[in-house]
């Protein structure tokens, strides 16, 4: 290989990485500017008029997005009082969202609570089975965890979170000879 062209190649690669990084932060601040103007559009609306319970839910995981607990828990508590919210799959996924938020300011018993009637409304529904398991963990309830991670396994066997949480914690369970 010719020792001229090695800058070259060298340059090639710098400008290749420079092009990936800018397409990167280009979409990354797309992405945010899209959210903030969401963002900016719900408040104004919902400081002014009452909402429909998607647009709290939406607000609400926005917030959530941004780690607002408190605000978050305060949409998505509109959003179950709206008289709009119909379905029981839409209020689990609320009382889910919810669960969560309570769940990432340490309130585990709040969050078991919520996951517990997202459960109740919609019981075939992984998502809060395996939030449930992470918060009986969090409280020491291994032997509930486990079951949590159990059911949502049996819904979606596929379930890598699920599976992952449920032999750790079989491992914890099973006494070492």
């Amino acid at each position: 290989m010719d020792d001229s062209l090695l800058p070259i190649i060298y340059l090639s690669i710098f400008v290749g990485l420079l092009a990936f990084a800018a397409w990167f932060l280009f979409r990354q601040i797309l992405k945010t500017r899209r959210t903030e103007s969401t963002l900016s559009r719900l408040q104004n609306k919902l400081n002014q008029e009452k909402g429909t319970a998607k647009e709290y839910y939406q607000l609400g995981s926005i917030l959530l997005d941004k780690r607002l607990y408190s605000q978050a828990i305060a949409q998505f508590q509109k959003a179950l009082k709206a008289k709009d919210l119909e379905g029981e799959e839409n209020q689990a996924l609320v009382y889910n969202a919810l669960g969560f938020s309570y769940a990432a300011q340490e309130q585990f018993d709040l969050a078991i609570r919520q996951y517990k009637e997202a459960l109740q409304l919609f019981p075939d529904y992984p998502t809060a089975l395996n939030n449930l398991g992470f918060a009986y963990e969090k409280k020491q309830l291994t032997t509930q965890a486990l079951e949590a991670y159990e059911a949502a396994l049996r819904i979606d066997p596929k379930n890598s979170t699920a599976k992952r949480r449920a032999d750790s914690l079989r491992k914890r369970l099973v006494p070492s000879s």
